[in-house]
């Protein structure tokens, strides 16, 4: 543990660090980083995170206890915490308004896990439209007479729909044009017609309208108030007959029992899951019984690659902020007066703007 009265302390739950984290941090040194358990003394978690000026908060909402998320109760209790910086791109374990009337900066390592993320979403399309979940399934029964029943698609000239097109969506573009001539379709309002062209893709100002152009449909955006809920039964019964539906984005923005009647119903040929209302999903859960349907626990952006770039990436923001530089992945741009002013009191020096 760094001694020095002026560095910047730093807290993180069990959640593994890479070493590149702590690698960083202890070559910069201007940091004292602490670990905690989830199963300390909460008493003695809060006297922890009381002190601290960077709390390294989780992105796995079911894995991390509702009293340790950022919100209001937290910031009231933990006066000291500076910043929060997430474990990976998502941040719906901060309230970044109640953040920013603390004068709390909001960071996340967006960008880190693109590739394992885009890799694992076109596996997923090509899985689901290879019928590879089927046939394995139908292969381990036993009693197969008629290999026509496993016949699948192929992806190559294909219309992909991509839902959001950031750091992932973009990458997923590149994948599916270059190694399969795709044509690529985006629905995000965050982004210019031109900004979507640049990347490659036509942009659509209608979910609907691009949901029904499209042959595969992937979810790739975040989860904010503006998404929650956005996939409900009319985005999937606007989509195409036999469509393929690919999600890797976040729980909570598509309807899951909207999803399981468009599969039910033949409405869509197939779906890739990898994220989920309650993580992971209860045993009984419909999509759990369905061969057509390919499923993983939130592990899209988990790669050994993924992993040390995130660690890497989130370190090295932090030692931008020690520096007096504003961070690149502020999610909360509002605060940065409020947050000079309080990084100022503390360090005695004040960040640029």
């Amino acid at each position: 543990m760094n001694t020095n009265a002026n560095a910047m302390r730093v807290l993180y739950f069990t959640r593994p660090m890479e070493n590149s984290f702590l690698d960083v941090l202890e070559a910069d040194g201007g940091f004292a980083v602490e670990q905690r358990q989830l199963t300390d003394p909460e008493d003695t978690i809060f006297d922890a995170l009381g002190q601290t000026h960077v709390y390294s908060i989780s992105s796995a909402k079911d894995e991390l206890p509702k009293q340790f998320w950022g919100v209001d109760s937290l910031f009231e209790r933990c006066p000291n915490i500076l910043m929060l910086s997430t474990y990976g791109a998502g941040y719906d374990v901060c309230d970044l308004e109640a953040a920013t009337r603390a004068g709390v900066a909001v960071v996340n390592q967006a960008g880190g896990n693109k590739e394992g993320v885009a890799e694992h979403a076109l596996a997923m399309m090509l899985t689901v439209s290879k019928r590879l979940m089927e046939s394995d399934r139908a292969v381990r029964r036993g009693g197969i007479t008629d290999r026509d029943a496993f016949k699948g698609t192929e992806l190559k000239d294909k219309t992909v729909g991509i839902i959001g097109l950031g750091h992932v969506g973009s990458r997923l573009a590149d994948l599916c044009t270059g190694l399969f001539n795709c044509r690529i379709i985006a629905y995000d309002p965050l982004l210019t017609a031109e900004e979507i062209t640049a990347k490659g893709a036509t942009k659509f100002d209608s979910l609907h309208e691009m949901v029904a152009e499209a042959d595969f449909v992937s979810l790739n955006c975040p989860l904010i108030p503006t998404t929650r809920g956005m996939v409900d039964e009319s985005v999937f019964d606007a989509m195409k007959d036999g469509a393929i539906y690919v999600a890797t984005a976040r729980g909570y923005i598509h309807d899951e029992d909207a999803l399981v009647a468009a599969l039910n119903s033949g409405k869509l040929a197939g779906a890739g899951i990898d994220v989920w209302d309650i993580e992971p999903p209860p045993t009984d859960h419909p999509l759990l019984q369905m061969d057509n349907v390919c499923l993983s626990p939130h592990t899209a952006g988990i790669t050994v690659e993924s992993r040390r770039n995130i660690a890497k990436i989130g370190a090295e923001q932090l030692v931008q902020v020690r520096n007096g530089e504003k961070p690149p992945r502020l999610l909360n741009p509002e605060v940065w007066p409020k947050f000079q002013d309080r990084f100022e009191a503390v360090f005695n020096t004040r960040p640029e703007d």
